[in-house]
């Protein structure tokens, strides 16, 4: 039994959609890890890290939510027995980065440092964890995990939380935090100005070296032990060599191509992972006849075509309207020109209509 066009094209879509994911998400968790290494405990410093990506990370966010409902829409079986199978890992992935929403919305509600300190804590933790939690996920579904068929036939996830922490996907969640650390520091040297953005640059010559010699040792290990197709080796090598860009163009001071260098290497990286398990889409280690495959786990193709055609007429849209958004935002962030809690308290009562008394003391 081969795959259709319309399996592999969704096999592909979604693969497409969690590269944009790694890709725009990735740089904003790498910046909420710079929230301490780069802000210094300084507040100018750290306003100045959060504000680059304060109108755009919400917006990245929302390509794991379209992504996971294109899963849960054309494969339905994937996503019923990954997520059931993952519970307990995505439910922190989620708890973070609700927590991470949580730190954007109140750090500056109020003039207290103890209670930035916190929201700052928040930051790094929604920026960690998730790409932590990420990569182990990620080195699992390529690695395989052990599965049993249930009374119904269906194929079930039997791996505990301790099961799903071995060697392999442990480096892969290495990988992913240096990956998208390193990303979102090159992210702040495009997109900050003065002491910031020299020391991301500065910062990020140092992460390019340890990412290099881990992603190196990952998908190595990924592709001679678990890949089904030898086509991977193509985006392996380009990621590699993009990788290594990196470090170049962030020696040359050439800020805008070592980001994208960091981007090529991350959407490639993702090509690689996605590419070695197909036609799987959640292989099982321990008896290949129960693993999932993109064929016995996906929807009918009348429901694959109607996707199709919505999916032609909407993401357009989509890609527009977020294109739209980096360009209107892409000047470079001073840090000067933050307003207080109180003063923004003030400014939002007057615009909403309400009499505020100005005195000399407030």
């Amino acid at each position: 039994m081969e795959a259709t066009f319309l399996q592999t094209l969704w096999f592909i879509l979604v693969a497409v959609l969690f590269l944009g994911y790694f890709v725009l998400e990735g740089f904003d968790f790498g910046v909420g890890m710079n929230v301490f290494a780069l802000g210094k405990g300084e507040e100018k410093r750290k306003n100045q890290i959060i504000t680059t990506i304060g109108p755009v990370w919400d917006a990245n966010e929302v390509w794991i939510l379209v992504g996971g409902g294109a899963l849960f829409a054309a494969f339905p079986e994937w996503y019923a027995t990954m997520f059931s199978g993952f519970y307990l890992a995505l439910i922190i992935i989620l708890v973070a980065l609700i927590v991470r929403v949580c730190a954007f919305k109140y750090r500056n509600k109020v003039e207290s440092a103890s209670w930035k300190f916190a929201w700052d804590i928040c930051h790094f933790i929604g920026g960690l964890v998730p790409a932590l939690i990420w990569g182990v996920a990620v080195g699992n579904i390529v690695r395989g995990v052990n599965m049993e068929a249930n009374a119904g036939g269906k194929s079930v996830v039997t791996d505990s939380l301790f099961d799903l922490l071995n060697p392999f996907a442990l480096l892969a969640g290495v990988v992913f935090v240096l990956l998208f650390w390193l990303h979102g520091t090159l992210f702040l040297a495009l997109r900050t100005t003065g002491e910031v953005r020299h020391d991301a640059n500065k910062l990020a010559g140092v992460i390019v070296i340890p990412t290099i010699v881990t992603a190196a040792a990952w998908v190595l290990w990924a592709q001679l032990a678990y890949s089904n197709n030898a086509w991977t080796w193509i985006p392996l090598v380009i990621a590699a060599l993009a990788l290594i860009g990196a470090f170049v163009l962030n020696r040359a001071g050439r800020e805008g191509l070592a980001f994208a260098s960091t981007s090529v290497a991350i959407g490639f990286a993702t090509i690689m992972a996605f590419g070695a398990i197909f036609p799987n889409v959640l292989p099982a280690a321990n008896d290949p006849a129960l693993s999932l495959t993109v064929m016995n786990a996906s929807s009918t193709e009348y429901t694959l075509r109607v996707m199709t055609i919505a999916t032609v007429i909407l993401l357009p849209i989509v890609l527009a309207y977020q294109a739209w958004a980096y360009w209107v935002f892409r000047a470079r962030v001073t840090g000067e020109g933050f307003p207080s809690a109180h003063a923004a308290n003030l400014a939002r009562k007057a615009k909403e209509g309400y009499r505020v008394a100005f005195d000399t003391e407030s």
